[in-house]
């Protein structure tokens, strides 16, 4: 059996069990599907041979569970939360004519620097950190964003308002 021919026959085989113990395991069908490429990848680079069917059944599903395992105890893992826990936190809302509209259309190198600022908290030395870029990029950034929305709104000289 050549290898395309042993690569469907395992697909049409093993990838709907091992798609549904994977998913069971992860409770997402991305990470399933990567499993059940995962566990193929693997057998087809490492050919074994097995006793009989239900030896090779319970082989490749013992491999996809310990894939699924390897996954949940990895430390990306542990450290990121799903993209459905950042929905439950609403952005921003933008109105037209306020601050943060005026923001917006900041060219994205000072919007990141200023909104970092004023609108979460950090120090100019934190949103080096958070960007990657020097704490005087940083400082250059905000004053140079600060010009520009004063331009956008309007605003005046101090001498001229005294």
């Amino acid at each position: 059996m050549n290898y395309s021919q042993q690569a469907e026959r395992l697909a049409e085989t093993y990838a709907d069990a091992i798609l549904r113990l994977s998913y069971t395991y992860l409770k997402n069908t991305q990470d399933a599907q990567d499993v059940c490429q995962t566990v193929f990848v693997k057998l087809l680079t490492e050919p074994r041979s097995f006793e009989s069917p239900a030896h090779e059944r319970a082989y490749i599903l013992r491999m996809a569970a310990n894939a699924c395992k390897d996954i949940l105890k990895s430390p990306w893992r542990q450290r990121t939360r799903p993209l459905e826990d950042g929905f439950q936190v609403p952005a921003p809302e933008a109105e037209d004519g306020s601050v943060l509209a005026a923001v917006n259309t900041l060219p994205p190198h000072y919007r990141a620097v200023i909104y970092l600022c004023y609108y979460e908290g950090y120090t100019a030395a934190e949103i080096g950190e958070i960007l990657g870029v020097p704490t005087a990029t940083v400082h250059t950034r905000l004053a140079r964003g600060r010009t520009r929305l004063k331009e956008i709104l309007g605003g005046m000289d101090y001498e001229q308002s005294v």
